[in-house]
């Protein structure tokens, strides 16, 4: 080889160029990792609490944890409305990428009804806390558990919770007293705090668990807890646990409750027993009831449309909102606001014949009894229940010293301390009937008031707590189902009981009422002496509600008439008449004959004063019964 052509390489030159080139590569690497190093330093440090909470939001999430609700019981510690264990199927929306992929695999697991689906979906457009689960399917059954969990995994959002549901052992006899609970909607969160609410999923709606809601409900408790990629909850990391709803101890009385539902038998009507010494309701019936536990996890549409289109109306309160005419049994209080006026004395006479007339060409307003009574007193008035005594009784005093009197007794208002719902039915005035006809009140208006019909109105707690104070001679308690709240006495705000005594001009006519209402019972001519032979006296009396209007000389025929056009039967009373236990108002509804319900209230006098009920109640015999 030519060696002048021969190239001869710079070992010098290429080593510098190299160590250049690696000095240049490592000032860039350099250079990357301070700009590496700043970035993390913003990101660790300066930035630290806004990256840990964004961190924490995709691994941590709070879940509200709803507080038991609150114990039921009656007066002897029978639970009336209990907590039961149940597992349902929740979705956090959050987890959730589509919707109606999860609906179509869902429902090839379990069924799952449109009306389950189409309230998850009313539940999911109201406000929540973020990652709150929604409940889909409400107490699941076994074999839905088993099928859910197979496939659990692979359903993103989905998981199975623990939960407890309201169940009332007792059912239709105990609806209307205790009320029941049912799902929140948008417009219950409207009256509460709706993040006391978060993940609760009933609230009271009606009777004792309405009324009482913030006791029952507690405060709910808060738990913060990491869960996987799936949302599923890998562990718990914080805990504030709820505060369980206090426990609710009721006057009511869950044998009598029970045996005064079934005592109606196949009749529409009510029932109301109040203790006269308290005003504490031992037992508030209305007949035919529901089944509340329908109502828990919200009722079906054909189970809600049976119910009220029923003509007998199950879901109507009878005890708190009918309006029934009081008949016959207003008449100790007329005879009362009588010898409180002045317009009757227990001394005066009158010839009752069979019928009564305001003018000597006019009306006549016919006695029950056609051919008279002869002469009578207000005693013996009382003990027949002689209807034209009444008459001419009530058209002397007009309606505003009746209306004034019977005022005092609770008649014309809302008379519940811890009830919601109930009607104030009608006391009559010259100035209502102004109002409401644009007509004046007339003679003949007061006639009929005279014996509880025409315009009055009353319902059966109304009467039942007038019937009350008579028997306490004076003493109107206000009626009230609570005794106790977490074992402490319940004071009501601006407590009314003690303090309403009706104060008679002369006090000795509470006393020959009762002896008049005693005769009823004892008397040969008395209208409930089929009562008697008890060992303690029972003060008591009669009434039948007319349910249409008779023409001037037209005979009432039962046998006649469709059975919802027979007259109701009422009763009142109370024992023992001396120092009275319970007094009772009752009423069938079209069952013609007072001695239904006086033949019943005797039935509960016997057992509520003895203890002594029928066997088959011994279910509801609670530890508080001797």
């Amino acid at each position: 080889m030519n060696s002048k052509h021969q190239a001869f390489r710079n070992y010098g030159e290429e080593k510098k160029l190299t160590q250049r080139r690696v000095t240049a590569a490592a000032i860039f690497v350099l250079f990357l990792s301070i700009i590496l190093m700043v970035r993390l330093f913003y990101l660790q440090v300066m930035n630290y609490e806004l990256y840990q909470t964004k961190a924490d939001e995709n691994r941590v999430m709070l879940v509200t944890d709803p507080p038991p609700r609150g114990l039921i019981y009656d007066r002897n510690g029978v639970v009336l409305a209990d907590n039961r264990p149940i597992h349902s199927l929740t979705v956090i929306p959050e987890r959730v990428a589509n919707f109606p992929e999860l609906k179509r695999e869902l429902s090839g697991i379990i069924d799952i009804s449109d009306s389950e689906w189409e309230d998850f979906d009313n539940r999911l457009k109201e406000y929540r806390r973020p990652y709150q689960s929604l409940t889909l399917k409400p107490q699941l059954t076994d074999e839905e558990w088993a099928k859910v969990s197979v496939d659990l995994y692979k359903l993103d959002g989905v998981q199975v919770e623990a939960q407890l549901t309201r169940y009332y052992p007792y059912g239709e006899a105990f609806a209307h007293a205790i009320g029941y609970v049912g799902r929140i909607t948008s417009k219950d969160l409207e009256r509460v705090d709706r993040l006391a609410y978060q993940g609760a999923l009933f609230i009271g709606k009606t009777g004792i668990e309405g009324f009482y809601e913030d006791t029952l409900f507690g405060k709910t408790g808060l738990s913060k807890v990491e869960v996987n990629a799936r949302g599923r909850i890998m562990s718990e990391l914080e805990k504030q646990p709820p505060t369980p709803g206090k426990d609710l101890r009721l006057h009511l009385d869950a044998r009598l409750q029970q045996y005064a539902y079934d005592l109606l038998g196949d009749y529409k009507g009510s029932v109301v027993a109040i203790d006269p010494d308290t005003g504490g309701i031992l037992a508030l019936v209305s007949k035919p009831g529901f089944d509340p536990n329908l109502f828990v996890r919200g009722i079906s549409v054909q189970d809600y449309s049976s119910l009220r289109n029923s003509k007998k109306l199950p879901l109507f309160n009878r005890a708190l909102r009918g309006g029934y005419p009081p008949a016959s049994t207003i008449k100790p209080f007329m005879g009362l606001a009588g010898l409180e006026y002045g317009f009757s004395s227990w001394t005066e006479r009158y010839f009752a014949k069979g019928y009564y007339q305001i003018n000597p060409n006019g009306r006549r307003y016919r006695d029950w009894k056609r051919t008279g009574h002869g002469w009578i007193g207000l005693e013996r008035s009382i003990i027949e229940s002689v209807d034209t005594y009444y008459y001419q009784l009530s058209n002397k005093m007009g309606i505003t010293p009746i209306h004034n009197f019977l005022s005092r007794f609770g008649f014309g208002q809302n008379n519940l301390l811890d009830l919601n719902g109930g009607s104030v039915g009608l006391l009559p005035s010259n100035e209502w009937k102004k109002a409401k006809y644009n007509e004046p009140w007339y003679p003949g208006d007061s006639v009929n008031v005279g014996i509880g019909q025409g315009f009055m109105v009353a319902t059966p707690v109304q009467i039942a707590a007038a019937t009350s104070a008579l028997a306490g001679r004076g003493h109107y308690y206000y009626p009230r189902m609570a005794q106790s709240v977490g074992g402490e006495p319940i004071e009501f705000p601006g407590e009314r009981g003690d303090d309403h005594h009706i104060v008679l001009k002369d006090q000795r006519n509470w006393e020959r009422m009762i002896v008049a209402m005693r005769k009823v019972i004892t008397d040969s001519k008395g209208t409930a002496r089929r009562l008697q032979g008890t060992d303690y006296l029972i003060a008591g009396k009669t009434g039948t509600g007319q349910v249409f209007s008779l023409q001037e000389d037209e005979e009432y025929d039962s046998e006649k008439l469709d059975q919802r056009l027979h007259d109701h039967a009422l009763f009142i009373g109370f024992a023992p008449a001396e120092k009275p236990k319970i007094s009772v108002f009752a009423i069938f509804e079209n069952g013609g004959s007072s001695s239904k319900p006086a033949d019943l209230s005797k039935k509960l006098f016997d057992a509520y004063l003895y203890n002594d009920y029928p066997v088959e109640y011994d279910n509801l015999k609670g530890s508080g019964d001797d």
